[in-house]
């Protein structure tokens, strides 16, 4: 029998010895420059090299939900899906299995504006992975094999989370249509998108002008010469811009927990100082205490804390910022019996558009903190390089925009309070609707 006496220090003193010499690396963002050049078809290709044991590339387009109309409803949400199925060129057993057998991973997301694939392996590996990479901007939508994701489908709308559909429903109510479509597919639309409309919304959207191909760890050249050989079609590309309209969007649920989301107009992501102004706004409004037992901060929390005492409460600002349009306001969950308290209480936070110095160097500091984190590893640096890359067709350097951040002023932070809560209030709610107040009754 084999003696076992060593085996437990034998494997701590490697572990030890591992953790003891393990260097933490040097913040990415810092190590590696972005470039970024727009090819002559209107592409853009930006990279940040480094020398790094895995390479990322993301094909990325402007073709998300908001660019769907009422007969295709739904189709941003099978891209993502039917990114592991077959394409024009290659089978969904051939993409996988040579994949993996160089390690790598290939993965597809999607949201109101972008629809996003991603391809990862070692760097001595990145040519398949492009190969592959390349195949999933050419999907076939074989009819058997989206037949085969309806129950896949349905899994994902059954575990969509209340306070997602809460945000799902505002976003309704304050644009109605396009970024007020829904990044879920409609119950009524599974199953029924055929191949033929799925193709056509691929056409329409999938072309250079709406593209970026962005990369970390990899030659800029190299993936110059892989997004010019991209065979992309010569389609239309339009869409209409965003209109706010606010109102009311609910859904009653049983249950006696109320979530709900209310938000004004925010600021667009091309308008670079009033989007910080209202990144920062939202860092310094607060969420809660920043450590166990702690103070709560800022005005939201403030207004929570007097507002309900005796309740088990959730909530969190909200601010999303898209290409001509944003929203900013709050996520609030509690019981139904404290709803009208908590939802009243924040809102008049909101609207009342004061925030202190103390408030805005908080929240530039928290925004600094997560910007740098942001450009700290690849994983989260080509999401960020994705986006800037795709909408404003130039990346910027992490030393640029932390100092963009330094020169939001107070004035700038309480203008942007202002402008969401003096805007018609849009207010999307999910489960017992019972105490939760109308838009109208908010303003």
């Amino acid at each position: 029998m084999a003696c076992n006496a060593n085996k437990v220090p034998f494997l701590r003193t490697i572990a030890k010895r591992g953790l003891a010499t393990n260097q933490c690396p040097r913040p990415l963002g810092q190590a590696a420059e972005v470039k970024t050049t727009v090819l002559n078809n209107k592409l853009v290709v930006a990279t940040a090299e480094a020398s790094l044991p895995i390479t990322r590339v993301s094909i990325v387009f402007r073709a998300g939900s908001r660019n769907e109309s009422y007969e295709n409803q739904g189709s941003a949400h099978l891209l993502r899906i039917a990114s592991g199925l077959s394409t024009k060129n290659t089978t969904a057993f051939a993409i996988n299995r040579n994949i993996q057998q160089v390690g790598g991973s290939l993965s597809a997301t999607s949201d109101r504006e972008l629809v996003t694939y991603t391809v990862e392996t070692t760097s001595n590996q990145i040519e398949t992975g492009l190969r592959f990479l390349q195949d999933l901007v050419q999907p076939a939508f074989k009819p058997w094999e989206l037949s085969d994701i309806v129950s896949q489908v349905k899994s994902q709308i059954a575990s969509v989370t209340p306070q997602e559909r809460a945000v799902e429903l505002l976003h309704k109510a304050a644009f109605r249509s396009g970024l007020g479509n829904s990044i879920h597919i409609p119950k009524f639309q599974i199953g029924k998108l055929s191949s033929e409309s799925l193709l056509h919304y691929v056409n329409n959207n999938f072309i250079p002008s709406r593209c970026a191909v962005v990369g970390v760890g990899i030659d800029h050249n190299t993936l110059s010469g892989f997004a010019q050989n991209l065979e992309l079609s010569s389609g239309s590309g339009k869409s209409d811009s965003a209109s706010y309209y606010g109102g009311d969007a609910r859904k009653d649920t049983a249950g006696v927990i109320s979530h709900v989301a209310v938000a004004g107009q925010g600021a667009s992501l091309l308008n670079q100082k009033e989007a910080l102004a209202f990144a920062v706004l939202k860092h310094a409004v607060g969420a809660g205490a920043a450590t166990k037992r702690g103070n709560v901060n800022g005005p939201f929390g403030k207004a929570i804390q007097g507002a309900v005492t005796d309740a088990s409460i959730s909530y969190a600002p909200l601010n999303a910022s898209y290409a001509d349009a944003g929203l900013f306001g709050f996520l609030v969950s509690t019981d139904v019996q404290h709803i009208g308290k908590a939802v009243d209480a924040l809102t008049r936070a909101l609207k009342s558009g004061s925030v202190s110095s103390n408030d805005v160097n908080r929240g530039k500091a928290l925004l600094k903190a997560a910007l740098l984190e942001s450009y700290a590893t690849d994983s989260s640096l080509i999401n960020e390089i994705s986006v800037q890359a795709v909408h404003t067709k130039q990346v910027h350097n992490i030393e640029a925009l932390l100092s963009a951040v330094d020169g939001v002023t107070q004035q700038d932070v309480q203008q942007a309070a202002k402008k969401a809560g003096s805007s018609k209030l849009s207010v999307g709610a999910v489960g017992n609707l019972a105490n939760v107040p109308y838009a109208s009754d908010l303003s």
